[in-house]
């Protein structure tokens, strides 16, 4: 076979090879007696199911624009309109989800944000939370880390059981220090000093040293 009787050939195939047709149409999703997806075009009522592209999950009552692919075979590719005070959400149905930059950096904008999962991670080499409020509340949180560094005008602390080691220095200095025990106060050292500048006073009804 010569290299023009297989040019003929090949373009024939081509010709002959078709794509799978498609029909758009736009309609009004809707919900049937058994929970699934119907939309509304003309007189027509077809079963439809979200697109994988249609991040925006579809809501009763939006206008929507629909591929039908067959009979029985229909997407909906995108919602056009909805109506006022329907929530929209962005949803991935099954498997995993990434949003990705590469090379850029992503911005979320809102008047509040809300996150719910069962467990969350963030990895990175700097973070920076700024806000004029921030409440942490948990049945249990674990700090790790080098250094830590904390800059308040005031702190207040409550606690039933409090437990502090340093291998080191422990050191507290202020201008005013106050210590109090409602039952018992005890401290111990191989080395024990009390030194008042002006004045060192021990009250009790009972003094025992040594």
């Amino acid at each position: 076979m010569n290299n023009e009787t297989t040019l003929k050939t090949r373009t024939r195939q081509r010709q002959a090879a078709k794509a799978i047709g498609g029909e758009w149409c736009v309609g009004i999703l809707g919900i049937d007696a058994k929970g699934r997806q119907v939309v509304a075009s003309g007189d027509l009522k077809l079963r439809a199911r979200r697109a994988a592209s249609c991040l925006l999950e579809p809501a009763a009552g939006d206008s929507v624009a629909c591929l039908r692919i067959a009979p029985d075979e229909v997407w909906v590719m995108a919602v056009l309109q909805r109506e006022e005070g329907t929530a929209n959400v962005v949803s991935c149905e099954g498997g995993n989800m990434r949003i990705a930059a590469e090379g850029g950096r992503i911005e979320l904008a809102a008047e509040e944000l809300d996150i719910a999962t069962q467990r969350t991670r963030l990895a990175t080499d700097s973070a920076d939370v700024v806000g004029r409020q921030l409440s942490v509340v948990g049945t249990s949180l674990k700090l790790v880390g080098s250094v830590l560094s904390s800059v308040m005008d005031r702190v207040q602390h409550f606690s039933r059981h409090y437990l502090r080691t340093t291998d080191g220095i422990d050191r507290v200095a202020a201008t005013h220090v106050e210590c109090e025990a409602k039952q018992l106060m005890r401290i111990e050292g191989e080395h024990t000093l009390v030194n008042g500048r002006e004045l060192v006073k021990a009250r009790g009804a009972q003094i025992h040293f040594g």
